[in-house]
């Protein structure tokens, strides 16, 4: 077996007073992120059977993965299906004007829809992608005319409904 490090460079701050940390994986550390990604609740004797580490150096390792902040948090992966959510959408915003108010308004108005389940700023086209869950395509176009497009700091909508899942996050 081979081992080997990877540094992980995390930048904090803004501007001028940015902190680098280094951050050194190993082959053990890249295969417990691995298995906790595919089920984060392993216990830690399970995780020592799934990467070859006694439980003791698993649990060591995952508190320091953990303390570092390689680790966030732990999720559940919920069926949108199961709960009645049919159709994903992903939705492409270009403000009317960038002003910090402008910015302000439709983030606040973001966070009002659970409809809308992520949000990005990006470079492109686009000034924001939005991916959008909705109970069908009913509810998707209603709350396109109905919110998205009256609002009154957008410029632009753009929109594509998800087809196919081909690869997702934790879809292992």
């Amino acid at each position: 077996m081979h081992y080997y490090a990877i540094i992980i460079i995390i930048c904090t701050g803004r501007a001028k007073n940015q902190i680098m940390t280094h951050i050194s994986l190993d082959t053990f550390d890249h295969n417990i992120l691995r298995a906790l990604q595919r089920n984060g609740a392993l216990t830690n004797a399970q995780l020592s059977e799934e990467v070859n580490l006694s439980t003791s150096q698993c649990s060591r390792r995952r508190v320091r993965l953990e303390k570092e902040g390689i680790i966030s948090g732990y999720h559940a992966r919920i069926n949108a299906e199961a709960m009645g959510i049919a159709l994903r959408a992903v939705v492409r915003v270009n403000l009317n004007s960038h002003s910090a108010s402008n910015e302000s308004d439709f983030i606040k108005m973001l966070a009002s829809h659970d409809e809308i389940v992520e949000a990005f700023s990006v470079s492109g086209d686009a000034d924001y992608v939005l991916i959008l869950q909705c109970e069908n395509l009913t509810r998707f176009a209603d709350f396109i005319h109905s919110t998205l497009l009256p609002h009154a700091v957008i410029g632009q909508v753009r929109s594509e409904v998800v087809l196919k899942d081909i690869k997702r996050p934790h879809s292992r």
